[in-house]
Order: structure tokens, then sequence, then C-alpha cells
């Protein structure tokens, strides 16, 4: 079995994500993708998040019916700190792993939790992200494959600071995950109730 993991808050899940899950699991001839939601994202440290609840339904609707996603839970409804050591020790042995992050995320793996063990485990597959050239990562994994793909400058923050500013993102999100935004009121304001304050102690797969 090649499963590959591209894991993430997915504050809203875009189709940047879709778009390099579809182009990992090609490109690297996986049996399957599949999206993690981090449950307590520590990358996000003194920020709030949404609720994981929320965003791992935001994630099933955006792969629903894609022939080789699947979402992966485990690290949303694991109790206490959650590092991708420690993820990667919960597949079986003989899985061959493979670890989609965005190149931003591949130079700042020298401050994970046990980096060793989880370079040791996994092959890491790049999504290129501006301002981080090709030699930086390749300082940090010197086997890490780029993945071939197009360079879709989306984000979580843009999508939430549009939506709080009444402007236009249909089109950077799924249809489904469009209409659970809009018909829940999420990100129209920065102090709503199903936003937590995410802790220092989780660290997320990208």
């Amino acid at each position: 079995m090649r499963t590959g993991i591209l894991g993430g808050t997915f504050d809203p899940i875009h189709l940047a994500h879709l778009h390099a899950g579809q182009v990992a699991l090609h490109q690297a001839r996986l049996d399957r993708l599949l999206f993690m939601p981090a449950g307590d994202p520590w990358q996000k440290s003194g920020r709030n998040v949404t609720g994981s609840a929320q965003r791992l339904e935001m994630t099933r609707l955006a792969v629903e019916g894609v022939d080789g996603f699947e979402v992966d839970e485990r690290e949303v409804t694991r109790v206490g700190p959650t590092y991708t050591s420690e993820t990667i020790e919960t597949f079986r042995d003989d899985e061959e792993l493979f670890l989609v992050l965005g190149s931003d995320a591949v130079v700042g793996l020298p401050s994970w939790h046990r980096v060793d063990a989880v370079l040791s485990r996994v092959n890491v597959l790049v999504v290129p992200r501006s301002g981080v050239e090709p030699p930086d990562v390749k300082a940090i994994v010197p086997d890490a494959v780029f993945l071939d793909m197009g360079v879709l400058d989306v984000s979580g923050t843009e999508i939430r600071a549009r939506v709080r500013d009444g402007k236009p993102y249909r089109f950077l999100v799924p249809k489904a995950v469009h209409a659970y935004i809009e018909s829940r009121g999420l990100y129209g304001k920065p102090d709503r109730a199903d936003r937590v304050e995410a802790s220092a102690e989780v660290e997320e797969s990208s």
C-alpha cells in the first residue's frame, strides 16, 4: 500500500489543497491520498482556529466522491498533543508513506518533534510555494520530490478575510465547502464562538 498524507489545518480546505493531493496521487502512483485535519495545530499557536469537528466536516465535503481521496480523522480524535512522529507510528509497517508538504513547511522541519524519525519513515513530496527555492528544500531533505503542479497562491487566511469582508470567494473552495461556510456563517466575525485558540503543544503535518 502506497499512502500519501496531506495534513493541515484546513480552515477551510481549498482548491490548492485538492490540486496538490491530486498531483501527488498520480505523480507518486499512490494507492490513496489521506487528507488529515490537524486536531490542535501548534503552528497556529496563539491564534483562533475553527473547531476541529467543522474543519473535519468541510474536508469530508471537499473530497467526497473523488477516487483515491480519503479523509483521515486520527489527529482530530487523538487526545493530547499530536505529533507527526506519533501519527506515522499508527500506520502498518508494510505501508509505504508519502508526506505531502509545502516547501515552506519543509524548511521548518528542523523544529519538528523527532524529525529524524519522521524522515526515516516517509518519502517527502513537496508542494512548490513562492519565496522558497529548491536548494533550500534540498538542504533539509536531499531526496525530496517536487510535485509538478500549478502554483496556486491561495490560503485559508485569504479566504477567511474575504468572507469577513464580504468579498467573493466562491471559486477558491469546492461548491459543497462554500455552501457549508455560508449556511453556518463561518468566518464572519473573528470572535465567533466556533473559533478556539490553538495550543503551542501540537504539531501539524503541513
